[in-house]
């Protein structure tokens, strides 16, 4: 009981309710957010130097030192430009697994082993819709990322400087997996989010994210990385679809878990 003339405290609604839930999860996760956006402006930026600068003066060097019947010696300029252009689709490549142990570790199962998500649970956010919400926000700014990242690297693909044989150099998601390099960090999205909420705990599920991520891309791309071939695009078609099936997959059981500890 409180005394007369005193109101009692009202709790307010963990992340503002609902409708609030996005602002607070922009809030809340500003530094993966950040590290995002400079992830993609700096090999953006790479990609646009290989394409612009890198690529005219390892043009200019193969052109001077690699003619016909000449042996070949890759000078500083085409070292420059190899390597930016492997950094860049090597980052492309390796993107789902650091998705995946953020959204183990900082996406849910921080929140479950603090007790953050129950309270919002309790109050004003039903399960489903906060892990609706959890997941939508980054899969709308990964997705758009990638996409973005995937037209700048066919734009620095679309005109090597030089006769060189790119797809055995490193058996990587991109050149031409446009649908892959959307799919993949999806991919660590989904399994990190359920590792998160089936272990409660972020170092364990940090761990078990991303272990469980590099497998299912081994997995799915062991055809095409015994069949990589120029018009190889079927192959490509149904890794795509693996990915993005075992991603729902990930989604669906991480709903059904929550509907279960919410009776």
């Amino acid at each position: 009981m409180t005394a007369p003339g005193i109101k009692a405290p009202v709790m307010a609604p963990v992340a503002g309710g609902s409708r609030g839930l996005p602002a607070v999860l922009l809030r809340l996760h500003r530094p993966a957010l950040i590290t995002w956006a400079v992830l993609v402006a700096l090999t953006s930026a790479l990609m646009l130097w290989a394409h612009g600068p890198g690529h005219d003066a390892a043009r200019a060097e193969w052109l001077r030192t690699c003619g016909p019947g000449v042996p070949c010696t890759w000078g500083s300029a085409i070292a420059d430009y190899y390597r930016a252009r492997t950094l860049a689709e090597a980052v492309i490549a390796v993107l789902p697994l650091p998705i995946a142990a953020w959204a183990g570790a900082a996406l849910t199962g921080r929140e479950l082993e603090s007790g953050t998500a129950h309270l919002a649970w309790t109050q004003s956010v039903p399960p489903a819709r906060w892990l609706t919400a959890k997941l939508a926000l980054p899969a709308v700014l990964l997705t758009t990322g990638s996409a973005f990242l995937v037209v700048l690297h066919h734009l620095m693909a679309a005109t090597p400087p030089f006769p060189y044989d790119w797809r055995w150099n490193d058996s990587q998601n991109l050149p031409t997996d446009s649908a892959l390099a959307l799919a993949n960090p999806l991919l660590g999205l989904a399994l990190g989010a359920l590792a998160g909420l089936v272990l409660r705990r972020s170092l364990p599920a940090m761990a078990v994210a991303v272990a469980s991520t590099e497998a299912v891309l081994v997995a799915t791309g062991y055809s095409r990385n015994r069949h990589l071939l120029p018009h190889s695009w079927p192959l490509r078609l149904v890794e795509t679809g693996l990915v993005l099936a075992v991603a729902a997959a990930a989604v669906v059981i991480a709903l059904r878990l929550l509907r279960r500890s919410a009776v």
